[in-house]
């Protein structure tokens, strides 16, 4: 059996750290949905500049919108959802067979605005607005703004996946945040199928402590910091909160 129907059969969902139009316009990315298991994608701000940089694809879109009076910030966010929104249309049947669980994409907002929540709050509601595809994830960075801003969001009824997590503490405080939305929109009576995901970063502990540590140790960091956070995702689900918020409506599959 291959390596990704190997983790699809224990129940891991296989998402691509990439995007690229060439990877869109070629069929690569539909193959390797068809063919690899792969269920989701996400991208960041620098995916985004190392596909502008790496081909010509997006020439023609970026031409026609600079005639047009159309550049920076905005430009890119077009640029960006245009991609996304193919990628969440190749996903989108694979979103509704798993429940919502798989067949997500992401647009991170801004990296400027991780100490700025109202902004950050703005940001997420107007790209999930212009995205216009209810399998797309808005990162927003675990910062302390960025948490407030990840409750409010989650408030709204936007899908977030919380981004910049290094540790068991900082994944239980963004946790902390989505039940609190998922609380509020609970007293306000709305719907609490809002998914929200946490990505915490493994290899960047490694590569930070790596050259202090013996061979024997070496690569082993992040595993464990990754095993830890699990245990608090377990224990943050099987807390009193989530029996209350389960007597009051049906919750997302997918959850912190």
């Amino acid at each position: 059996m291959k390596g990704p129907q190997s983790l699809q059969r224990i129940g891991q969902s296989l998402w691509l750290d990439n995007i690229t139009r060439t990877m869109l316009d070629d069929g690569s990315l539909e193959a390797l949905i068809a063919t690899q298991c792969v269920t989701g994608l996400t991208s960041n701000p620098s995916i985004f500049q190392a596909a502008l940089a790496g081909t010509a694809a997006y020439d023609p879109q970026i031409a026609q919108r600079s005639r047009e009076g159309v550049e920076g910030e905005a430009l890119f966010v077009e640029l960006a959802l245009a991609d996304l929104r193919r990628a969440a249309d190749l996903l989108r049947a694979t979103h509704e067979a798993s429940g919502g669980v798989d067949g997500w994409v992401s647009m991170e907002v801004s990296p400027l605005l991780s100490q700025d929540a109202v902004g950050s709050v703005a940001a997420a509601a107007r790209i999930f607005a212009q995205a216009d595809r209810p399998n797309l994830f808005i990162k927003i960075p675990g910062t302390p703004e960025g948490l407030k801003a990840i409750e409010e969001s989650i408030f709204q009824g936007i899908p977030v996946n919380v981004t910049l997590l290094f540790s068991p503490e900082q994944y239980l405080a963004a946790a902390a945040a989505y039940w609190r939305g998922l609380e509020r929109r609970s007293r306000a009576g709305l719907h609490l199928r809002v998914a929200s995901v946490a990505s915490l970063f493994v290899s960047r502990w490694d590569v930070a402590a790596n050259e202090l540590l013996p061979a024997a140790l070496k690569n082993r960091l992040g595993i464990l910091i990754a095993v830890r956070t699990y245990h608090r995702y377990r224990e943050s689900l099987a807390s009193g909160r989530w029996e209350r918020l389960a007597q009051e409506g049906a919750l997302p599959q997918r959850l912190l």
